[in-house]
């Protein structure tokens, strides 16, 4: 997969002296793996006015933080995410420019993770901090696909590991796969964490397929059709599987309460069957709320 950069560029909760809302390029490492320190990710920032927000800046900025990284021994991105879908025009553009592509993603945990903690510690101590709300940066909601049928598994099942059994996940057998330290979740080693396993035959075609993707989260679909529907990108939607009764939703829905227990961690498995002690995919998931 390469080494994955997590950007993002947007107002803050700041004014500068002309009572323009103050820009920010942020830049960081993504979180990959079960071992890495998310506190010694490279990470770079940069504020701009208001008048400098275009491309060119942008593409300034990614050739800084570069050049920075580079000079710290840390490899440069093979590749960038970000979450602003207002600003992807700008974000492609300037990627683009400076030679590295460009994805839309909701898996930006490291990024969320400082951006957190930026709100929390340093704009409020910023002279011309603003608490005023920021606007959405949700994308219009998707109307969920249908997989494509080669790619439909013939069975799934609801499965819970405790956070523990994660710590050995660098030895597991997985073909396709991301993941990031479970340890920055904040939960106790006994805490069940809720995962989707889908069986098909075709599990190494299915599980390239959604290796192509950004896998962000799935969720329980409760409306008309409910359905277990995975979320992908920054505004895509696949329907995974069919609930078709009562029993089926509310088991569901237990799996739904249990992710929030578990801070919105969750997993979903791809085998070629309930025997196989390989994964074809697996992928560790956090449905984040988007700062």
């Amino acid at each position: 997969m390469g080494t994955v950069w997590e950007l993002d560029f947007y107002s803050r909760p700041v004014l500068d002296d002309n009572q323009k809302k103050l820009w920010e390029v942020l830049l960081c490492e993504g979180l990959v793996g079960t071992g890495a320190d998310a506190e010694r990710l490279f990470r770079y920032s940069k504020f701009l006015p208001s008048s400098e927000v275009n491309s060119i800046s942008l593409k300034g900025a990614i050739e800084e933080a570069i050049a920075e990284a580079t000079s710290q021994g840390i490899a440069p991105p093979s590749r960038i995410r970000y979450f602003r879908y207002q600003m992807q025009n700008m974000i492609l553009r300037a990627c683009e420019e400076a030679g590295i592509p460009a994805r839309p993603s909701r898996r930006t945990v490291a990024l969320q993770r400082w951006l957190r903690d930026r709100n929390q510690t340093v704009y409020p101590q910023m002279e011309g901090y603003n608490s005023a709300p920021s606007p959405s940066v949700a994308a219009p909601p998707p109307n969920p696909q249908p997989l494509p049928d080669a790619l439909l598994g013939q069975k799934w099942a609801f499965v819970t590991l405790e956070a523990a059994a994660f710590a050995d996940l660098p030895e597991w057998e997985i073909d396709f796969g991301e993941s990031f330290p479970l340890d920055m979740a904040n939960l106790n080693p006994d805490t069940p964490i809720p995962g989707l396993l889908i069986f098909s035959p075709r599990a190494s075609a299915l599980s390239a397929w959604m290796s192509g993707l950004e896998l962000a989260y799935w969720r329980i679909e409760a409306s008309k059709n409910p359905a277990i529907v995975l979320e992908t990108g920054a505004a895509d939607s696949w329907i995974l599987a069919g609930l078709p009764n009562a029993g089926l939703l509310a088991e569901a829905q237990a799996f739904e309460s249990a992710k929030a227990k578990a801070n919105q961690v969750h997993f979903i498995g791809i085998q070629a069957s309930p025997e196989s002690d390989s994964f074809a995919g697996f992928w560790l998931l956090q449905e984040l709320p988007l700062g």
